[in-house]
């Protein structure tokens, strides 16, 4: 039910994203259901019906690609503080994401079922009944099992990869070190052992009872009130655990050594204790975090290009471009190779998008290059793997559509249904991708529109990061595209 309310109230771009949800898992459902009225209407080809289901899972993947995509942008499903004490922890959020998108799916292969049984001819009284009577097995009853089963691929699917990724995590770090029995079978951590000569060298017998974690504090500890040691000064205290290093130097962990030159009293100054004579700890100084992380995939996706380029290589040497719809040896080589490239597309996707970061911040960048350079910098992993898969479905619509121009009857209402619900699934997952973006950088956006920056500086960024990843990505798609064409084509 509360599922079922978010799925109301959410604004109109929400809603959208949702119907086009729903719109892909029809598409998929409808392509699922015209591989059961093909093999209902030739049992003879159950290896061509087999295939053409096998072929489904290409639009499968897609669909719950998209699904997963706009389940993260779902503002009603996003983690919020509070939102635990009400019942709303992270376990009850992941299962409203399912449940949203389980009912999003489900709308759409309801209208799959809807259109398939119109086009069958089963439903009058509208337009284009019985428009693909033949094609559909209209003279055979409808196995009501099976369809129900290709139906619920897609709902099923989605919700399942929705909630693996969308699973709660232990925020907590891991524990380190393994667990032993101390004194008296207390549980304890085991601590590093000093190697062979080590203890008394460079202070690590000091360290350690500083530490309190040596065998003297062990047994200072088991001890107790038995025997009670006496206060020391926080200058004393840094006195006692300065470390000796092996050149003669000497360092303080705690940062609490007298600079040369200051007092060697042990009274403590006024900069040391505030107006009630408690002892003044200086604030922590915080290191700002990097920009972006480098992503380190980028050379096995440019490995796997590689591989890829080569294998469709080896499958050219054969003869012509096999054809798809028989799946011979060849035809799986091809597709080994596709998969290869698809792989290392989006291995390589991240690195290249920050390295296109770092090209626009070269050579003194003034205020609008350094944005768009630091803003493709830092969502570079966001963005760099929906951006590969659009490059991969791009370079490999091309290239099969240059090798089969020629022969127009492989091309039915089906495969350019499937092709566009491809391309349309990857193009919207990286819209979708960008949109999740922009909320992320939602807090920055609003302090620099605080600080007086123009609302147009920030769209021509945003038109320069457009302009930037066209430019790289543009030349490199044709370019594999067209390499992995150029063996089949000779």
């Amino acid at each position: 039910m509360l599922a079922l309310r978010l799925t109301r109230a959410a604004r109109p771009a929400v809603q959208l994203r949702r119907l086009l949800v729903a719109a892909a898992s029809a598409g998929t459902g409808f392509l699922l259901l015209s591989c059961l009225g093909y093999a209902l209407d030739r049992p003879e080809a159950a290896g061509g019906g087999a295939l053409r289901l096998a072929w489904c899972a290409v639009p499968l993947a897609a669909t719950v690609y998209f699904a997963l995509a706009v389940a993260r942008t779902d503002p009603g499903t996003r983690p919020r503080p509070g939102l635990s004490a009400v019942g709303l922890g992270p376990a009850r959020l992941m299962a409203i994401s399912a449940l949203t998108t389980a009912l999003s799916c489900t709308v759409g292969s309801l209208l799959a079922l809807l259109f398939f049984l119109h086009l069958r001819g089963d439903l009058k009284g509208l337009p284009l009944d019985g428009a693909a009577a033949d094609f559909l097995a209209a003279g055979r009853p409808l196995p009501v099992p099976a369809a129900l089963t290709l139906l619920a691929l897609a709902p099923a699917v989605a919700s399942a990869t929705v909630a693996l990724a969308f699973r709660p995590t232990d925020p907590r770090p891991a524990p380190r070190g393994a667990l032993r029995l101390g004194r008296f079978g207390a549980h304890g951590r085991a601590a590093a052992r000093d190697t062979f000569g080590s203890y008394g060298r460079f202070g690590t017998g000091t360290r350690a009872r500083a530490a309190g974690t040596g065998p003297d504090a062990a047994e200072g500890r088991s001890a107790g009130g038995r025997a009670t040691r006496a206060a020391e000064t926080p200058r004393e205290r840094g006195r006692t655990s300065a470390l000796v290093g092996a050149d003669g130097t000497v360092s303080a962990p705690d940062g609490t050594l007298p600079a040369p030159g200051a007092a060697a009293d042990d009274e403590p100054t006024g900069e040391d204790t505030g107006p009630d004579g408690a002892e003044v700890t200086p604030p922590a100084v915080t290191v700002p975090a990097p920009v972006g992380k480098v992503p380190a995939d980028l050379p096995w996706g440019i490995a796997l290009l590689a591989a890829g380029l080569t294998v469709h290589a080896y499958a050219g040497r054969s003869g012509p471009a096999p054809s798809l719809a028989t799946l011979p040896g060849e035809a799986v080589t091809v597709l080994l190779g596709w998969l290869l490239t698809t792989v290392g597309f989006v291995l390589a996707a991240p690195g290249l998008t920050h390295l296109c970061g770092l090209l626009l911040q070269c050579a003194r960048p003034g205020a609008l290059r350094l944005l768009a350079g630091r803003v493709l910098m830092s969502e570079a992993g966001r963005i760099g793997r929906p951006l590969g898969v659009v490059c991969a479905v791009a370079s490999a619509g091309y290239a099969m559509t240059s090798l089969y121009s020629g022969s127009a009857a492989s091309f039915g209402p089906l495969t350019a249904l499937g092709a566009l619900l491809v391309a349309g699934c990857t193009v919207a997952t990286l819209l979708t991708a960008a949109v999740e973006a922009r909320q992320c950088r939602a807090d920055t956006i609003a302090a620099l529109l605080r600080l007086g920056a123009p609302a147009g500086m920030l769209r021509g960024a945003a038109a320069l990061r457009v302009a930037a990843l066209l430019a790289l990505f543009g030349p490199l798609t044709m370019a594999i595209a067209a390499l992995a064409a150029l063996p089949a084509a000779r």
